[in-house]
């Protein structure tokens, strides 16, 4: 077996000669001059506080003839000492010393090497010792093989993975349902679905029967690529005898859930004789990532009626439900209700909860989160310190942010590049473009595509459009649609009809094409302009792309006709819109009411006006400024200004 290995595609190099470790007394002083009994050696070495005292022990007396029972417990233990530190020099040398003093490496003791280094993430040295495993005395098993292929799993070394475990089989070795199960996971992994069944057969007909793992393994892989189809089939054709479905049946839920079928998940967990909190939690996060908050709520009553009691994800879930709606006053009162049951919140639970805070603006709220957080012992990450920074870039904080920042870093928490791209983006919202080119310089880290866009976007905003074009080119390769409709925006506001239209070009020649946002920024930029012929043109052209129009395009194009005085036209793109299951909204009757007013008379604006109520849509100061300054302009009544401010002020 070993000559195979070793002239197989898996030799990796020698091990180096181990060189003594440092903490080994080469000169050692013994220590008693009685003879010593084993149990009392063996309760020396048991000192896990200071590694080094037992090993120079252990050294010592074995120079001498008052110890010469080194037996594999005594090793073992200073193995597995050693291995505990790290200490791999040590673990060689001590493998060496027994090989020198004859001493067989058992089972248990191999095993124990070998996990050391699979802790470590050092699965190609243990590839290495297990090359030497006839050298120590030890047989390789059945349990050796499978701690070593699962180490290789850890660290997705797959093609390592087959050569092993075919030559386990040669060597006469049978596999046992773990070392399956470790196939069918490295399988799956490698997206090698179709083989990993071939595997589920093979195992039956080996007489190794398939359990909840293998299964889970199966199913929850076939979901994760979308053949949920497949997933229910291979669920039906379990037979349920002797383990556990539970965890089969909850990676098929999480599929389907996924997969949008909300009814086939209800009717699985019908089906299920004891559903456990993951199945319900599940559930529970998936309705709410779709917004499906109402529904969430009553999976959460029905978990309670079942008796499952929820952990902290599942309130987790609601609350990301809830704060996804921007109903953060129901999810603060999920939030109360987990303490109150004496649930602990963790660092994702305050997470969400700050990041919906600031997501409505009420930063305020999002730092008395942060602070419970902090009076709770639950330590901020990296995640919680960046969506406040993130809140306060958005309101334009400058003060909130640097204080948050300098706090992160005094606590020894390490920005990531979502951090640091949300102290871009303040600093670049305060017009401090000096600090965040300088800050991007410093980064620990690569910026990304958003670092650079939220740098361009406040030298678009702020007109510097060749400095925002400057760090364009810097970005190379790394330059997104977004980077490309931040660009558009400020050459349209400057009103650079040009150099906006050679972008276009570019990106309709590039990977990303014209997306909804691209499209109406430069439909904007024509109706702005007086252009709602172009406008229109373009528009259809979006259209014959595929991009569907949205409120904001309407809006653009409806504004555009009433400044331009084609009212009908703007009255006519109010039905379109309706037919296409978009509602005029407070924007579109503004803009409408003002071009009537102007170009068909007050008359018609009122008649809009109408019509914008039985919308249910309420009318705002706004619209009726526009009718009375068009009253009063038409009747000439001289001062209408102050008129119209009274008027508002009543």
């Amino acid at each position: 077996m070993y000559s195979k290995l070793q002239n197989s595609s898996l030799i990796l190099q020698k091990i180096p000669k181990q060189t003594i470790p440092s903490i080994i007394n080469t000169n050692p002083v013994l220590e008693t001059p009685q003879k010593l009994q084993e149990s009392d050696v063996f309760k020396r070495l048991h000192n896990k506080t200071d590694i080094n005292l037992p090993v120079n022990y252990f050294k010592s007396i074995s120079f001498t003839n008052f110890f010469k029972q080194k037996t594999p417990p005594n090793y073992q233990t200073i193995i597995e000492n050693l291995s505990e530190k790290n200490d791999f020099d040590g673990v060689q040398y001590f493998l060496h010393q027994m090989k020198l003093d004859n001493v067989t490496c058992s089972e248990g003791l191999f095993i124990s090497v070998i996990n050391s280094y699979k802790r470590a993430g050092l699965a190609d040295l243990a590839l290495k010792t297990f090359y030497r495993i006839q050298d120590f005395g030890c047989k390789p098993s059945v349990k050796i093989y499978n701690c070593l292929l699962d180490g290789l799993l850890n660290e997705n070394k797959f093609h390592m993975i087959n050569p092993v475990f075919s030559n386990m089989k040669r060597d006469g070795i049978e596999p046992d349902k773990y070392t399956y199960n470790i196939l069918l996971k490295a399988l799956c992994k490698n997206d090698r679905i179709d083989g990993a069944r071939k595997v589920l057969v093979e195992m039956s007909k080996k007489g190794c029967e398939p359990d909840e793992v293998s299964y889970t393994t199966i199913v929850s892989s076939l979901c994760r690529v979308g053949k949920v189809k497949e997933a229910k089939e291979v669920v039906d054709s379990v037979v349920v005898e002797g383990f556990d479905m539970v965890s089969v049946y909850n990676a098929l839920i999480e599929g389907v859930c996924k997969d949008g079928d909300f009814n086939e998940a209800f009717r699985l967990l019908e089906k299920m004789v004891e559903p456990n909190v993951v199945t319900f939690t599940t559930v529970i996060n998936m309705l709410s990532g779709v917004g499906e908050v109402e529904l969430s709520l009553a999976i959460f009553a029905k978990m309670l009626l079942r008796r499952c009691c929820p952990n902290v994800y599942t309130f987790a879930s609601l609350i990301k439900g809830f704060c996804a709606k921007g109903r953060m006053e129901e999810a603060y009162e999920v939030y109360e209700k987990m303490t109150r049951e004496g649930v602990l919140p963790n660092v994702v639970t305050y997470n969400i909860l700050i990041h919906g805070f600031c997501t409505v603006g009420n930063m305020q709220k999002a730092v008395s989160c942060f602070q419970e957080m902090e009076r709770r012992s639950c330590f901020p990450n990296v995640t919680t310190y960046g969506t406040l920074i993130n809140g306060y870039a958005k309101s334009r904080d400058f003060a909130g942010a640097s204080e948050t920042w300098t706090k992160m870093i005094m606590q020894g928490c390490h920005p990531n590049v979502v951090a640091y791209t949300s102290m871009v983006d303040v600093l670049s919202r305060n017009l401090m473009f000096d600090e965040a080119f300088d800050l991007i310089d410093n980064m620990s880290c690569p910026p990304n595509a958003a670092t650079y866009n939220a740098l361009i976007k406040g030298l678009c905003v702020d007109g510097k459009v060749d400095s925002a074009m400057k760090l364009f080119h810097k970005m190379g390769n790394m330059a997104n649609s977004t980077t490309y409709n931040e660009l558009l925006m400020g050459f349209s506001i400057v009103n650079d009809f040009k150099s906006v239209l050679e972008l276009v070009l570019e990106m309709e020649k590039s990977e990303f094409g014209l997306n909804l946002v691209t499209y109406n920024t430069v439909i904007n930029m024509f109706c702005n302009n007086s252009m709602v012929d172009e406008a229109f043109m373009f528009m259809a052209k979006m259209i014959v792309k595929g991009v569907k129009p949205d409120m904001i395009t309407f809006n653009i194009m409806i504004n555009g006709f009433c400044k331009c005085g084609k009212v009908e036209l703007a009255g006519q793109f109010v039905d379109v819109m309706t037919r296409e299951g978009l509602r005029a909204n407070l924007v579109t009757y503004t803009s409408l009411v003002y071009g009537m007013c102007k170009y068909g008379g007050v008359e018609i604006g009122e008649e809009w006006v109408q019509r914008m109520v039985n919308d249910g849509v309420c009318p705002d100061k706004g619209i009726w400024s526009v009718l009375v300054r068009c009253l009063m302009s038409k009747i000439g009544y001289e001062g209408t200004t102050d008129l119209v401010n009274s008027i508002m002020l009543v």
